[in-house]
């Protein structure tokens, strides 16, 4: 690369694509050339439209200036296959649209892929299964939501929007957003509520009509220091839930509709066949569940134990009852 002009070029505007300040001696180091041979490449840049900034000094050096026309995306092999990976995961994240947008992103970067790149991302994308997801339309997150609250949170200005308990109660709510926190496929964020005079962790999928308040506020310390702390002690005092797995005899478009209000992940799929993990935060609702789920099609609980016994218990108490009602 050392002889390679263009080769050079390409690795400089890679390096420079990190936004971060590079002095000419580490560009120098990196591209195992001569500090004047850095200054040759980099007017090679401005020449070709790229806006590269320089500052003198001893703490100076070189950066892509922000806000100018997007240049084309400079990737080593590396960083190819994991923004490749990172879009097929991210078509499974709980965010409303995102599914289409990332794999569209993604077959443009496969298509530009060289062969040695693409079997090692076929490779990983083959030995890996990921379990489908289907969340309700009340559990997606608007993506327009997240665009409002990363930039509040960004620039330490309060939101106004309203809110969904978990026991369905609905209120608005005026937060300081600090910052947001990923567990799994939820999205929690941090915030100091003005009205209650409070830390509260909020989940996103529960949130709508997200809207700058045009009010700017100075940063509090988040309880312990640290956002993703503090939403897992948030989570622990909330009532555990409940869960079970359970083999339904039908396609999961025949039993969708029963699930819509119930938390639950689809774990196979078949024709005539699926498999559910259902969530609850009371035994009782999720048996309930299984039998709304049994009067469409023939069900069985896989696990847990208790479950199984919860459920045969109501069964045996239904037939009981059946016995003793007197005919029409």
């Amino acid at each position: 690369m050392r002889n390679d002009p263009t080769g050079r070029a390409l690795h400089l505007l890679s390096l420079l694509q990190t936004h971060r300040v590079w002095s000419g001696s580490e560009l120098a180091e990196r591209l195992d050339v001569t500090e004047r041979t850095v200054r040759r490449d980099v007017d090679r840049l401005r020449d070709l439209g790229y806006p590269v900034d320089a500052t003198p000094g001893a703490y100076g050096g070189y950066r892509l200036a922000v806000g100018a026309h997007l240049p084309p995306l400079v990737l080593d092999d590396d960083e190819a296959v994991a923004v490749a990976i990172g879009l097929r995961s991210a078509a499974g994240a709980a965010i409303r649209g995102i599914e289409e947008r990332s794999l569209q992103a993604l077959a443009k970067i496969e298509q530009l892929l060289p062969d040695r790149l693409r079997r090692r991302v076929s490779a990983l994308d083959s030995a890996i299964t990921t379990m489908r997801w289907s969340p309700s339309n009340t559990e997606l997150i608007e993506s327009d939501a997240l665009a409002v609250l990363a930039g509040a949170c960004r620039d330490h200005e309060e939101v106004r929007f309203d809110y969904r308990r978990r026991d369905g109660e609905g209120s608005r709510r005026l937060v300081e957003p600090h910052q947001m926190v990923t567990v799994g496929r939820r999205w929690y964020l941090v915030a100091w509520d003005l009205r209650r005079d409070e830390w509260r962790t909020f989940r996103l999928d529960r949130l709508s009509g997200a809207a700058r308040a045009g009010r700017r506020f100075t940063t509090r310390e988040i309880p312990g220091g640290d956002a993703a702390g503090f939403v897992a002690t948030s989570l622990s005092s909330i009532p555990r839930e409940v869960e079970a797995v359970v083999a339904v005899g039908a396609p999961y478009t025949q039993v969708e509709d029963v699930l819509r209000w119930t938390e639950h992940n689809l774990a196979e799929t078949g024709p005539h066949t699926c498999v559910v993990r259902l969530r609850t935060e009371k035994l009782d609702w999720l048996v309930l569940t299984i039998a709304r789920i049994a009067l469409t099609a023939r069900t069985t609980v896989i696990e847990p134990a208790d479950v199984a016994e919860a459920v045969g218990l109501l069964a045996e108490r239904l037939t009981a009852l059946a016995d003793t009602a007197q005919p029409g």
